[in-house]
C-alpha cells in the first residue's frame, strides 16, 4: 500500500521547461502566463441561455414522504442553481401558505421561511439572477397574502415589471442580484385540490445509475403512465377573475399552455415572451414530430422539462433531449449554441450532419485516491487497478464511450492513451469521463466521474477534478488530461 512516485510524461515536462526558469523553478509570473480566462457574454436576453434549474426544490428526499425543508433549497443555490421551484397550498387552517408536495405524505414548510432562506443565500454562488416558479394551489385571499409576503421579503432585489407580459426578456447581465417570479395563473382552488393516484413504484423503469451505463438512444418510451403528481395543464389568461391583482402583478416570467395541441404550445408570439413547461415524456413525443418548432420556440421562449411523476425516488431523466432542443430549464447556466439561435436554418437533432471537428483527448495520469479513501476500499491486499472510461454524450451520431487499459497495482496510474471523437454538433457534445477500479470477479468499483461541455474545454494539459455518483468533488481525486481540436471548416 506504499504510495509510489510516478515519473510524469515527456509531454507535461517538456512543456514545464518551457514556462520555468533553466533551474526547473516555476514563479507565479511563469505560472501566471500558463492560464487562460475563459468567460460568456450575459447581454443577450434570457431566453438565449441553459439556466441551472432545481425540480421540487424543497424536498429532503423521495416525492412521496420527505420532509419538506428550506435547507436542500439553500444546497442548491450554494452549488449554483438559479431556478427555485415551490409547490404552495393553503395550511389546514387555510389562513397561511405551505410548500409541500400535494397529493403526497411529504411533510409541510412554511413559504415565508422558504423565501427568507431563498433571499439571504441567492447570490452566494453567483450574481446573476434567482427564478422562482410557483406551483400554485391557492384560494385568491391567499394569492394576495403571498404577494405582500413576496414584496416584503425581496424588496427592491424583486424584478417586477407589471402585468403585461414581456415582449423580450431582459439579459442576465442586466438582471444581476434579482429575484424573478414564474407561475401559471392558478385554476379554482376546489379543482386543484382533487388528488388523482396513478403509477405503481414497482412498475417505474430501471434506470442506470449516475453515469453507470450507456445513454439511451432517444427513442420515444412507452408514455403508459400520467404525470399526475407533477403539473397540471396550464392555461394561459393571465387577466383570469380568480388570480388576485396584486399577485398577477408580481409575475415576470408568464407560464401558459394554451387549451390546443402541440402546435399551439409552441406558437411563437412576437408581441409577448413566456415559459412553457413540457415533462420528460411530452417532450420526447414532442421532439419525434416537433423538433425544429421546439427549437424555434426556445429562441425567444422559455421551455421548462420537469421529471415524469413515477420517478417517486427523486431520480433524474437524461437531459440531453432537452438541451439539443434548446430547452432553457434543464441545467447548465451558460449561453446557448448559435447553432439553436439560427433563425434562417432550424436544427433539427434527428438530422446526422457532417463531422465539424475531432476532439483528441489524452488521459496522462490519476492521483488522490490514496488520499481520498481508505486504503483496502478498492482491493484488500494489494493497491487498486485503475481504468478510465472517456467519451461523448451528445446528439445521437456523436454518442460514444471508450476506455482505457487497467494499470494494475498503482495508486498513481499513467496511461498516456489518446483518443479521438468525430463531432457533428460540438456545441451540445459533453466529455464524458469516468474511473473504474477493475475487479476480476464482481462488479468493478466507482472512482470518480465529471461530466465537462466541448464549448467550455481549452486546448493544452489540463488538471481535471472528480466528483462522486452525487456529484460532490473529491478534495483530491484528479486527472491530468491534454486536449486537442481538428476543426474543419464548411
Amino acid at each position: 500500500f506504499r504510495l509510489a512516485a510516478t515519473e510524469a510524461p515527456p509531454q507535461v515536462k517538456a512543456l514545464f521547461n518551457k514556462y520555468s526558469d533553466n533551474n526547473g523553478v516555476m514563479n507565479p509570473d511563469h505560472f501566471h502566463r500558463f492560464l487562460v480566462q475563459v468567460h460568456h457574454d450575459m447581454n443577450a436576453p434570457l431566453s438565449h441561455y441553459f439556466i441551472f434549474t432545481g425540480h421540487n426544490s424543497y424536498l429532503t428526499g423521495n416525492q412521496l414522504s420527505s420532509d419538506c425543508s428550506d435547507v436542500p433549497i439553500i444546497q442548491a443555490l450554494h452549488k449554483g442553481v438559479r431556478v427555485i421551484e415551490l409547490d404552495i397550498w393553503p395550511n389546514s387552517t387555510k389562513d397561511d401558505v405551505h410548500v409541500l408536495h400535494g397529493g403526497t405524505l411529504t411533510t409541510p414548510v412554511e413559504l415565508i421561511k422558504c423565501f427568507k432562506s431563498i433571499k439571504q443565500h441567492a447570490f452566494t454562488a453567483s450574481e446573476y439572477p434567482v427564478v422562482i416558479t410557483l406551483e400554485d394551489h391557492l384560494t385568491t385571499d391567499l394569492q394576495a397574502k403571498v404577494a405582500k409576503m413576496v414584496r416584503d421579503t425581496f424588496g427592491d432585489m424583486l424584478f417586477a415589471p407589471g402585468t403585461e407580459p414581456l415582449q423580450e426578456f431582459p439579459s442576465p447581465e442586466s438582471l444581476k442580484r434579482r429575484i424573478i417570479i414564474s407561475t401559471k395563473p392558478p385554476k379554482e382552488y376546489l379543482k386543484s385540490e382533487e388528488t388523482k393516484a396513478s403509477g405503481n413504484p414497482s412498475q417505474r423503469e430501471n434506470d442506470s445509475e449516475a453515469w453507470g451505463g450507456e445513454i439511451p438512444n432517444f427513442k420515444s418510451r412507452s408514455a403508459e403512465f400520467k404525470d399526475d403528481l407533477e403539473e397540471e395543464d396550464e392555461e394561459e389568461d393571465l387577466h383570469d377573475d380568480n388570480v388576485a391583482p396584486e399577485y398577477r402583478s408580481l409575475i415576470a416570467i408568464h407560464a401558459g399552455k394554451g387549451k390546443g395541441g402541440l402546435d399551439d404550445w409552441l406558437s411563437v408570439d412576437p408581441n409577448k415572451v413566456r415559459r412553457l413547461s413540457l415533462s420528460e415524456q411530452e417532450l420526447e413525443k414532442a421532439a419525434k414530430t416537433h423538433g425544429p418548432q421546439i427549437v424555434r420556440f426556445t429562441q425567444r421562449n422559455i421551455l421548462r422539462v420537469y421529471p415524469k411523476g413515477i420517478r417517486f425516488d427523486s431520480s433524474n431523466y437524461n437531459p440531453l433531449v432537452g438541451w439539443m432542443h434548446g430547452a432553457q430549464m434543464v441545467a447548465f447556466n451558460m449561453q446557448k449554441p448559435d447553432i439553436l439561435m439560427n433563425n434562417e436554418s432550424i436544427f433539427d437533432p434527428r438530422v446526422q450532419l457532417s463531422v465539424k471537428m475531432i476532439l483528441k483527448v489524452t488521459v496522462y495520469m490519476g492521483e488522490g485516491w490514496y488520499y481520498d479513501f481508505s486504503h483496502t476500499h478498492f482491493d484488500a491486499y494489494s493497491p487498486p487497478d485503475f481504468y478510465t472510461r472517456v467519451g461523448i454524450a451528445g446528439v445521437p451520431a456523436d454518442t460514444i464511450m471508450k476506455r482505457t487499459k487497467a494499470i494494475e497495482d498503482s495508486w498513481i496510474p499513467a496511461w498516456n492513451e489518446e483518443f479521438e471523437f468525430p463531432l457533428t454538433v460540438p456545441e451540445l457534445a459533453l466529455l464524458r469521463i469516468e474511473v473504474h477500479e477493475y475487479d476480476m470477479s464482481e462488479k468493478d468499483d466507482f472512482g470518480g466521474q465529471t461530466c465537462l461541455p466541448i464549448s467550455e474545454l481549452r486546448k493544452g494539459i489540463r488538471a481535471v477534478p472528480l466528483h462522486n455518483q452525487k456529484g460532490d468533488k473529491y478534495k483530491s481525486v484528479k486527472l491530468l488530461m491534454h486536449f486537442d481540436f481538428v476543426e474543419f471548416v464548411a
